[in-house]
């Protein structure tokens, strides 16, 4: 070691190695160093290899000196600073010499120091060496006398039998009396004093047991005549325990009734527990365990209270589903109820019954989340209709965790619904909801069917469908599917958002088909009346009720997404999801078209009067038309606005294109100008009754109704004209104007004239076929759809 305040010696040294100094009282010279210390037996350096080395040594030390002196002196002005370097150097080896001095002599103050304690430890070890042969010699010398006290051995081990059993002896004498008074006092429900002398016996046994077992651990006759000397005493603990366990099965009743009772029972379990405690402590010394011991109270009191609850949440079934539809929704809510008032009486009360780290509240939290778990997974496991797995798993994932049951705020802080473990596993909660889903879709498709069937019966009715407030005809339809719609999704809602969004998705998906097959079913009452239009009786209103159902099919559906959809889910849906608008169009369209045709069916006979000899006489199929369009409308009044605003423009259209066609189907060819003028005169007033009569039926429309009656009054004017050499001019001005038209209708309205000789005719059909009219983008073609009888254009000519 180096004395504090010296400097270690350097272990390699960065210059030439210092020589030794003679006379400066360091014991490291050769004639020293080269002898080891310690004492005898050591290998001696040889005095020539140190000389030797000591020489190599001096070498290496003059070689490095002349290097460095080399190297301080390389230039001449360096030769003035020799005295300075000299001096640097002399106090650098002063210094390496103390330190090299301080660090030697504390190497040779430790070797003398460890030299003197293994000295003394020698002595030691010899002083040990004798003590041990002393004891040896006494222990050999005392063997005869041991043995000769074995009798007092055995007459010690005799004296402690004999002592415990005339400590005992009363309560040996007493033991029948002391068992009746125990059973008294069970039976009085005296639980604290029954215990008292139960323990009484039962040490009174056990010490008495414990003492032959000491004695004689092989005589078992002993042993089994003391054990039914006092068999009694089990018969007493089994009963005790019985009596026991009834108050803990009624503890939660018991706390609020007789509190002091259930302390009681709980200080016996404790006494137990220390008297468990206290016999295997002893077990370890003597190996000696009293008959019905441990017997592990504590341990049976919490399987007791377990069962307790596994069997009081398994009893709260009270019906069943042949009893009662809502046997599930009944089972939860009390199992709700009863469970949540329990551990809000365990909070309250059982704590203060129970020792601390009993943990009773922890511990009962424990067995009902468990109970409640094990039934969770009875009741998954049964064959659940729809209506209950949604019950269940609502339950489950919702009621459990809020405020209604684990969340009331008079659990916490002492009950965390978020560290609870979930009920149900989620592949159980997924195959149930797997189960639901296919369920669910089979029973859409039902109720789906089942509200078409009985909404197609009422189509046959006698009486009119029932109206909205607007006074617009309609079915409860609309009503009923999407009333079954709202009731799934709430239902969904109810359990997650995510199953409640799969919902969504099954009912429009169900929805896109029934429409279908509504569409087919309005197809089919269509095909039905037609082949008797007597029957059904309100054919028309019903009609119009099932296009007014497609409006509200559309702003239901709208409704349904906006009301169940948000954001990024609603945009996801729709895009999925074929458009349903479309089929509802379609439906009412035909729908539309359907009670066109009834019009028309009625106005056939007085559209066939039209420019006949008999319209020119003076007939009123005009007027009659009107009437009867007007009449018809007064019911398509409660067509809802969308559908009667497009069913009155397709009305008009149709009307004008039947007048034309009337007059394409040469029914009457003027042979005079005051005839062609009377007929043109009453054709532009017939234009203005009809234009009149569409202003009227689309009033509110804003709607332009006069551009197809128009190309009647411009027909008129062709056929009135009376100058035949201005004709083609009007025919090529009526031609501009209506660019559909061909030269079949050309050809057909110069035969209606009855003036126009072949070549006029040829000429003006040829002249339009070389310089066709360019169509205005925004023009509706309406001769398109009117043809010609086959007689072929050089028929026409002759």
């Amino acid at each position: 070691m180096v004395p504090a305040g010296s400097t270690p010696a350097p272990s390699r040294w960065p210059g030439p190695r210092p020589r030794p100094v003679a006379g400066s009282g360091s014991s490291c010279s050769p004639s020293t160093s080269g002898r080891p210390r310690g004492g005898g037996g050591a290998v001696q350096v040889p005095l020539d290899v140190y000389s030797l080395t000591m020489k190599e040594t001096d070498r290496e030390a003059v070689a490095t000196a002349v290097q460095r002196v080399a190297g301080m002196l390389q230039r001449p002005d360096q030769l003035d600073k020799v005295e300075q370097y000299r001096r640097r150097e002399a106090r650098k080896k002063a210094s390496v010499e103390a330190r090299l001095k301080a660090a030697i002599q504390s190497q040779l103050d430790g070797v003398r120091t460890g030299l003197s304690q293994l000295h003394n430890a020698l002595t030691d070890v010899k002083d040990i060496q004798q003590s041990l042969a002393d004891v040896s010699k006494d222990w050999r010398q005392s063997i005869n006398t041991v043995e000769s006290l074995k009798d007092v051995k055995d007459a010690v081990a005799q004296h402690s039998q004999l002592a415990a059993a005339v400590e005992n002896l009363k309560n040996i004498f007493s033991v029948p009396e002391i068992v009746r008074e125990t059973q008294d006092l069970i039976e009085q429900g005296a639980l604290l004093q029954a215990h008292r002398k139960l323990m009484d016996l039962e040490c009174s046994r056990d010490g008495l047991m414990c003492e032959q077992y000491r004695m004689d651990s092989g005589n078992t006759r002993d042993m089994t005549l003391i054990h039914g000397y006092f068999s009694s005493t089990q018969g007493l603990s089994d009963e005790l325990a019985k009596q026991l366990w009834m108050v803990l099965q009624r503890s939660l009743v018991t706390v609020r009734r007789d509190p002091t009772l259930l302390v009681s029972v709980v200080r016996i379990i404790e006494r137990e527990e220390k008297i468990d405690r206290r016999i295997l402590d002893r077990k370890k010394q003597t190996g000696f365990v009293p008959p019905g011991r441990p017997k592990n109270w504590k341990e049976k009191m919490f399987s007791i209270l377990d069962r307790t609850v596994t069997t009081r949440i398994e009893g709260t079934q009270a019906d069943t589903r042949e009893s009662d539809k809502m046997w599930l929704v009944r089972h939860l809510e009390i199992i709700r109820k009863y469970v949540l008032d329990d551990l809000l009486v365990a909070k309250n009360l059982m704590v203060q019954c129970f020792p601390p780290h009993y943990e009773i509240f922890k511990n009962l939290l424990r067995m009902y989340h468990q109970a409640l778990s094990t039934r969770m997974q009875e009741l998954a496991s049964e064959d659940l209709e729809a209506s209950e797995i949604v019950s269940l798993l609502t339950w489950v994932l919702n009621t459990y965790t809020s405020v209604e049951m684990m969340g009331n705020m008079e659990l916490a802080p002492e009950v965390d619904v978020h560290s609870l473990e979930p009920l149900l596993s989620p592949n159980v909660v997924s195959e149930l909801l797997d189960t639901y889903m296919s369920t669910l879709t089979s029973n859409i498709i039902a109720w789906l069917r089942k509200a078409l069937e009985t909404d197609r019966k009422d189509w046959s009715k006698e009486t009119e469908p029932e109206a909205d407030q607007d006074g617009y005809y309609q079915t409860t339809l609309p009503a009923i599917v999407f009333q079954m719609f709202e009731q799934n999704l709430q239902v969904a809602a109810q359990i997650s958002e995510d199953l409640k969004t799969k919902v969504l998705v099954l009912c429009l998906q169900q929805m896109n088909s029934f429409l279908s097959r509504y569409k087919d079913e309005a197809q089919l009452y269509k095909e039905e009346h037609l082949k008797n239009r007597q029957h059904p009786h309100c054919y028309v209103q019903y009609m119009i009720a099932i296009i007014n159902n497609c409006q509200t099919f559309k702003e239901s559906i709208v409704s349904l997404k906006r009301k169940y959809l948000k954001g990024e889910a609603e945009e996801s849906v729709c895009l999925s999801q074929p458009s349903m608008d479309g089929i509802l169009d379609t439906i009412a369209k035909e729908g539309c078209g359907s009670l066109l045709e009834e019009v028309f069916l009625d106005l056939e006979q007085h559209l066939n009067e039209l420019m006949t000899k008999k319209w020119l006489l003076g007939s009123n199929a005009v007027d009659i038309i009107c009437v009867t369009v007007e009449d018809y409308f007064n019911d398509f009044a409660k067509i809802k606005k969308p559908y009667k605003k497009r069913m009155t423009a397709e009305a008009h259209r149709r009307v004008v294109v039947e007048y034309l066609r009337a007059v394409m189907q040469k029914r009457i060819s003027f042979r005079s100008a005051e005839e062609r003028k009377e007929g043109a005169e009453k054709m532009v007033r017939e234009a203005e009754q009809l234009r009149f009569l569409f202003r009227k039926l689309a009033s509110g429309f804003g709607e332009d109704v006069d551009g197809h009656c128009d190309t009647i009054v411009a027909v008129a004017e062709v056929i009135k004209l009376t100058d035949p050499s201005l004709l083609y001019l009007e025919v090529s001005t009526l031609v501009s104007k209506y660019p559909d038209i061909r030269d079949d209708h050309i050809g057909a309205l110069l035969a209606v004239r009855g003036d126009a000789s072949r070549d006029m005719k040829q000429t003006i059909i040829e002249t339009l076929e070389q310089g066709p009219a360019q169509a205005n983008p925004s023009y509706v073609p309406i001769f398109r759809e009117i043809t010609v009888p086959s007689l072929n254009v050089a028929k026409l000519l002759k």
